[in-house]
């Protein structure tokens, strides 16, 4: 890309200065103003994202001085905030760089105010955008630069008419959150974004304070307050109106009150109200409650205005309780909490509120964010990542952990609190060691945003160019190009194209299959695609395949393996194509685990025998593999060990165990030196045999252990009679149920009992016989051996 014209030389000349001129700045501030007119060499608006609390308005006012420096005398420097309070902020600012305010020759500035700087170093004018946009035929010569404050907001109409009337001006937008509410970008005011270290970054770092953070829990009775408001403002927030009504109630504010006084007692604060009822309400229940507390808002008289916020400073009133006043700007770093009592889907709002207690001043360790509305919900902690880059080019709508929350008002699925646990409705989410352990372990995932669900793919509609779409979640993951989408199912959407063909396409907009004309597309479940002709024809497609069938699929599904069955015929979902004998019935399929056995008598004459006992028809079939999506193999049969052999189309020869992939053995046509089919088989058979033995031989050892163990925990067990039968209990569990005519109490662990009339036999105490019920007498004696009565004087001992 080439520079602009006459911006590279003078751009040079300015950053030779910095590397010179510190003027005080922080190494992050150093770096983010030599980014900035490396920038400028290339492109003539530049917007800068960094976080509340990190020094934006030193940064500018060192940039603005600069800037003068290396242009020379008679430059003209315009700085615009949307409100006074701003204004007088950054000319406070200006004043300790040596930047006075231009001298007013008209007379209708209406300000009071220092004195105009050097005329050497330029002039510069902070202003408001209201007055400005009055003012306009007033001014007499056109900015060199104008700098843009919380330049989020420069996406008004009155903000436009700056790059309107001064095309040639350089332009420099300063924000921490380079977004807005409803999604639009700023690519057309500005050209590139630089975005600074992340809020976890400076903390980590030092510069920013960490934070304990408190919210209502998901299932408290506020959260399902705010989860009822529907109602949207024309910003698209929620409207103040009804928040007012739902949330300006004695009962909430009491929570309020209370939630401060349990998290963050005898500290210095902020709380955020809906409006100035709810504000004033708010200040009322805290100076009840003995807390010094203001309401402040846009009826408070500047003067009245200015008095409080200096009380504040100085810790003569505790808490400033206001509506969207100190939202930006407002620096008061001893700040110890901030209180979110207003409800907002407006992630700006959120990270702007947030931001003023996350200061750093002296000691201060940490600072308590106290989340009366449950926004971390929405938004993650203030230390979430953010793809400001999304935002600013706005392929993000917004940036929200729960999309059908901002749309429909709903929180997370939770049920109801227990009746013991109704009055906790507060649950600390993250401590300031936590977070600081997080962020040095780089383990900064959110809490919330592991339980929701994946965001699913949906379309959404350009009403400026008509088309339509795809976003995931709040993220855009394809532009408006599509004329219609017919419909989504998880990674895919079914599109008509700009030249009116229908398809298939994935998340990012790359075309899978593509159709011609038609007039309507729909996912089935199962990975299939119902095809509706112009003609009013329906066809239906294997996603998985790509194969076209007439009437619509049915879903077999066996484990992991899948058929489809059309008609009277099972297809394969393989690569290669298969389709069944016709008229098979589902039952004749047979599932073993790791293959399903197709019944088939279309064997291959090349097809050879494991086994030569196998030699009826359907002893050798088709069967699907577990995990193989290649083809559908020939089983030519089962070994002892309970693997199978099978032939490819291609007459090659593998042997399949269960969990293990497919292994070559052999083809029909061997190569010189290869061993034969027969050879191979027969060596595969005895080390198969001995497999099998090995595994009979460790599960019976298993089953011997496993009863071994059983029999050591029955401690207790006794005989017990239900009716003329008797059985055996363990506790309250019954081991053997009343079968028996008799059963004698336990010696050691066995029982002797009396299945028929003179009829004995010694069973152990799981029920497990093991002297048949055939003696007229059974004895156990003490040294582990039993007397066996066959007939009286004919007796027979046994050892146990």
């Amino acid at each position: 890309m080439q520079p602009f014209p006459l911006l590279l030389p003078v751009a040079t000349g300015i950053r030779t200065m910095m590397y010179c001129k510190n003027d005080g700045l922080r190494d992050y501030q150093q770096e983010m103003k030599l980014r900035l007119f490396k920038e400028w060499e290339f492109h003539r608006s530049v917007m800068v994202q960094m976080p509340t609390g990190t020094g934006k308005t030193h940064l500018l006012a060192a940039v603005v001085k600069e800037f003068l420096c290396g242009i020379g005398a008679g430059t003209q420097v315009w700085i615009v905030a949307h409100r006074r309070e701003l204004v007088e902020q950054i000319e406070e600012t200006a004043a300790r760089y040596g930047m006075g305010k231009e001298p007013d020759k008209t007379g209708k500035n209406g300000r009071t105010g220092k004195d105009s700087m050097p005329e050497e170093s330029g002039r510069v004018r902070v202003v408001s955008i209201q007055w400005l946009s009055r003012n306009w035929k007033n001014r007499e010569e056109a900015p060199r630069l104008i700098v843009i404050d919380e330049a989020h907001h420069a996406l008004a109409e009155t903000y436009r008419e700056l790059w309107k009337r001064y095309p040639e001006a350089r332009k420099l937008g300063m924000t921490a959150t380079p977004c807005r509410l409803n999604g639009k970008g700023f690519t057309d005011l500005f050209d590139a974004l630089i975005t600074s270290w992340s809020i976890a970054e400076f903390i980590g770092k030092g510069w920013l304070s960490a934070f304990d953070y408190v919210s209502i829990r998901a299932d408290s009775r506020e959260q399902q307050r705010i989860d009822s408001l529907k109602k949207r403002g024309a910003d698209g927030d929620y409207q103040v109106k009804e928040m007012n009504e739902v949330l300006n109630r004695q009962v909430s504010i009491r929570r309020l009150y209370e939630s401060v006084e349990r998290y963050a007692a005898g500290k210095k604060g902020m709380v955020y109200a809906v409006s100035i009822a709810h504000a004033r309400q708010i200040a009322a229940c805290y100076n009840a409650h003995g807390v010094a507390a203001v309401a402040i808002d846009s009826k408070t008289p500047a003067s009245e205005r200015r008095e409080l916020v200096e009380g504040f400073r100085q810790g003569r009133i505790r808490v400033l309780v206001n509506v969207d006043i100190f939202s930006e700007g407002f620096d008061c770093p001893d700040v110890e909490f901030v209180q979110l009592a207003r409800p907002t889907l407006s992630l700006a709002k959120y990270l702007q509120q947030v931001g003023r207690g996350l200061r750093k001043l002296g000691d201060k360790e940490s600072c308590i964010l106290i989340d009366n509305v449950g926004l971390h919900r929405i938004f993650g902690l203030p230390v979430r990542e953010r793809d400001w880059e999304a935002m600013f080019e706005g392929r993000m709508l917004s940036d929200t952990l729960s999309r059908e929350r901002t749309e429909n008002g709903l929180s997370l699925s939770c049920p109801l609190l227990e009746e013991g646990r109704r009055e906790e409705e507060w649950e600390m989410v993250m401590t300031h060691g936590q977070l600081l352990d997080a962020i040095r372990n780089r383990n900064l995932s959110d809490p919330e945003e592991g339980r929701n669900a994946p965001s699913v793919l949906k379309a959404f509609h350009d009403r400026c160019s008509g088309l339509w779409g795809l976003r995931r979640g709040n993220r855009v993951t394809v532009m408006p190009r599509y004329r219609e989408v017919f419909d989504t199912c998880a990674d895919r959407a079914a599109v008509c194209l700009e030249d009116g063909c229908t398809g298939v396409v994935d998340d990012n907009g790359k075309p899978k299959i593509i159709i011609d004309c038609c007039r309507r597309l729909k996912f089935l479940k199962g990975e299939l695609l119902a095809v509706t002709g112009n003609d009013g024809t329906d066809a239906y497609i294997d996603l998985k395949t790509d194969r076209t069938y007439r009437e619509k699929p049915v879903v077999c599904s066996y484990g992991s393996m899948e058929l489809l069955k059309v008609g009277e015929t099972f297809h394969s979902r393989t690569r290669k194509a298969y389709a069944s004998m016709r008229g098979l019935h589902k039952d004749s399929l047979c599932f073993y685990g790791f293959y399903l056995k197709i019944p088939d008598y279309r064997v291959p004459k090349s097809c050879k025998l494991a086994d030569p006992v196998w030699s009826t028809v359907f002893d050798v079939f088709a069967c699907l593999l577990e995990g193989d999506d290649e083809e559908v193999y020939w089983c030519c049969g089962r070994l002892a060990d309970r693997s199978i052999v099978v032939m490819d189309g291609q007459g090659s020869y593998y042997q399949v165990e269960k969990g293990k992939r497919k292994r070559y053995i052999a083809c029909n046509n061997p190569e010189a030196g290869e061993e034969d089919f027969d050879s191979v088989v027969e060596r595969l058979k005895e080390e198969a045999g001995r497999r099998a033995e090995e595994m009979n031989l460790l599960q019976q050892r298993n089953e011997e252990e496993k009863r071994r163990k059983r029999l050591e925990g029955m401690g207790d067990v006794r005989p017990f009679r239900m009716g003329l039968k008797w059985g055996l209990k363990s506790g309250e569990r019954i081991v053997v149920p009343p079968c028996y005519r008799n059963i004698r109490p336990p010696v050691g662990g066995y029982c002797v009992f009396e299945e028929n009339a003179c009829q004995w036999g010694l069973m152990a105490l799981d029920g497990k016989v093991v002297v048949e019920a055939r003696y007229q007498k059974v004895e156990i004696e003490g040294d582990g051996r039993v007397r066996l009565t066959v007939i009286p004087g004919k007796v027979k001992t046994i050892k146990l």
